[in-house]
């Protein structure tokens, strides 16, 4: 995955933030990561709507971006764990803050309609 370059260029801090955890799948990896270090069969159980080909290239993304650390152990069958590294745990205030947002949230994330608004008829002149 290319990213942008923000050192090169003036650039929005929340755009450079958003560019390394952009996506559907790659804030999910950050939250249940947080709990600890992880096999990918354990990630994939707690994220039932991923791909393994969608969870293993948003690994190797976050990898890249140096957010993940992967640890293979040379056993057979191998056996690799994920872990956050100290930039991908710089990032826990950030995703604790969307979670909260999400639960306050909840009702309307789900689908459920909002109130009606009422509109005043327009006066008549």
């Amino acid at each position: 995955m290319k990213r942008r370059e923000f050192t090169r260029r003036p650039g929005c801090s929340v755009e450079a933030t958003l560019d390394l955890i952009d996506g559907k799948w790659k804030g999910v990896i950050l939250y249940h990561l947080q709990s600890g270090t992880q096999r990918f069969g354990e990630l994939r159980r707690r994220m039932p709507g991923i791909t393994q080909r969608m969870l293993t290239k948003q690994l190797r993304a976050l990898e890249e971006d140096k957010l993940v650390i992967r640890k293979v152990y040379a056993e057979v069958p191998p056996r690799v764990e994920y872990c956050l590294s100290e930039l991908g745990e710089s990032l826990r205030p950030v995703i604790d803050i969307l979670k909260a947002w999400g639960e306050s949230h909840q009702q309307r994330l789900s689908g459920a309609s909002p109130p009606a608004i009422v509109k005043k008829p327009k006066r008549a002149a």
